[in-house]
């Protein structure tokens, strides 16, 4: 776990942090105020892996953390490995087994091992990465199967999840976002002529939507305009 500063009361926390997007987040969240890092290459943080969340969640317990924002910045696109399919006759169990375990799967069990140490009062936020094309209302191309079954379920998850967390905290705000497509080497080969930012302007984009996004607003899934993605 590394982090930035001492124990505050704006403290963040983001997971994923060594990733292109997640290390924008942290980056773009330092200065504001102090933030832990958390990630598999740093900490040894598998999604896919239970007693590794567990662990780093009883550390930062253990070290008395309490966050006014989490973000969870991980994710896959090419599950075990594959490419995105573009017909059912390139489904292949591994690669759809791969999708739920991380994008799924992984983030229902940060919620459960890591929501407890949202701030108990006041406005939080859990915020999690999903994609416009886990929207079942706004799928009009088919294929991707497994990237979108994986983050339609992780959107039914978010949902949940912020039902369940506002009973204790009736401050929060549980989202899914849809960052866009981020300039990285990955998703040039699928950008196809679409407007892409930078991991820098995806982050700070979207920390403005969750600046703007109220408890009325929890268990929604927003784009990083803020717009409100149909499910």
């Amino acid at each position: 776990m590394t982090d930035n500063g001492n124990n505050g009361a704006t403290r963040s926390l983001v997971i994923g942090a060594s990733g292109g997007i997640g290390a924008a987040f942290a980056d773009a969240l330092a200065e504001r105020g102090p933030v832990d890092r958390l990630s598999r290459r740093d900490d040894g943080l598998d999604l896919k892996d239970e007693a590794s969340l567990a662990r780093n969640a009883a550390a930062l317990a253990q070290a008395g953390r309490a966050y006014r924002l989490m973000i969870d910045a991980t994710g896959v696109l090419e599950a075990a490995g594959r490419r995105p399919e573009k017909a059912f006759a390139e489904v292949a169990p591994d690669a759809l087994a791969d999708a739920f375990a991380v994008n799924a799967t992984g983030p229902a069990l940060l919620v459960k091992h890591f929501s407890p140490l949202l701030a108990p009062k006041g406005r939080s936020v859990f915020a999690t990465l999903s994609a416009r094309v886990g929207s079942i209302g706004d799928n009009r191309l088919g294929g991707w199967i497994g990237y979108r079954a994986s983050k339609a379920a992780l959107n039914q998850i978010v949902r949940c999840a912020a039902l369940e967390i506002k009973r204790k905290r009736p401050e929060s705000v549980v989202v899914a976002l849809h960052p866009g497509t981020i300039e990285t080497p990955l998703t040039r080969a699928y950008a196809r002529g679409r407007y892409t930012a930078s991991p820098e302007q995806a982050a700070r984009q979207m920390l403005d939507v969750l600046d703007r996004l109220t408890p009325d607003e929890t268990g929604g899934f927003y784009d990083y305009a803020g717009e409100a993605i149909v499910w």
